[in-house]
């Protein structure tokens, strides 16, 4: 639902499609979230005990692989739920991946477009698509998923993620302030209370995932990962004298 937003230069009539594609997106998104939490809350103890043999007494906390999807329907609808639960996990999973895939190309397509990647990746093929960009996205989602640590990656992303989101917002402040006079066919939704509430939110939930002692282990290497990026990005900017290009539209 979010991935919109990746592909929001290349969006046709962006005033009227992006503000519908992110409201019906995370409207949609929000609505089987919470349905599908309130089953498990139904279903399973919020507790559990992580010695527990069955499910009932490892909980929600302490499902079994984390998977609490199938460990909800196997209590409600017995064993054989649990694998068909499984099963329409991963197609669904195939069906976030086919969005990431796409969307994610984009980003290294605008990127090489800014001159800030390789000149090649922000070409298209004859068909527009970015062809470079999916083949060096597959081959670094190759070696990630080769080196056998796809949990601890996973840990790592959602905190820079967050992190950037919240840079994002902040961006949207200062944008605001240096660029008042630029054209704006999408505007923020409840600015600047609704991003200023976003950025306070999310900045004290990183601040809670450096800092707990569950989550701190993979939190800084995330963050360290972040941070590796600037000097490569000042460096990139030194030896290929790149300038950022101006936003077509703007925030």
């Amino acid at each position: 639902w979010n991935n919109v937003t990746f592909t929001a230069g290349e969006v046709k009539d962006p005033k009227r499609h992006l503000p519908l594609s992110l409201f019906f997106g995370v409207s949609l998104v929000s609505l089987v979230y919470f349905l599908a939490n309130v089953a498990y809350l139904v279903t399973l103890p919020l507790q559990g005990s992580w010695y527990g043999t069955t499910l009932m007494e490892r909980g929600i906390q302490f499902a079994r692989d984390d998977r609490v999807g199938t460990a909800a329907a196997e209590v409600m609808l017995g064993k054989e739920a649990a694998t068909v639960m499984a099963i329409l996990i991963m197609i669904s999973t195939f069906g976030c991946m086919n969005g990431l895939i796409l969307a994610g190309a984009r980003v290294y397509y605008a990127m090489a477009r800014d001159g800030l990647f390789f000149a090649s990746i922000g070409q298209l093929n004859r068909r527009g698509v970015p062809e470079n960009g999916l083949v060096i996205q597959c081959l670094w989602s190759w070696l990630l998923a080769a080196s056998g640590t796809y949990s601890d990656l996973l840990d790592y992303v959602i905190f820079a993620v967050l992190l950037f989101y919240v840079l994002t917002m902040v961006g949207l402040f200062i944008l605001r302030r240096k660029r008042p006079q630029a054209d704006r066919p999408y505007k923020a939704f409840g600015y600047p209370y609704c991003p200023a509430a976003y950025v306070a939110i999310a900045s004290l939930i990183c601040l809670d995932l450096l800092l707990s002692p569950k989550t701190q282990g993979n939190a800084w290497p995330g963050l360290l990962i972040v941070l590796a990026g600037v000097p490569v990005y000042f460096f990139w900017r030194r030896i290929r004298g790149a300038t950022v290009a101006p936003c077509a539209g703007g925030f």
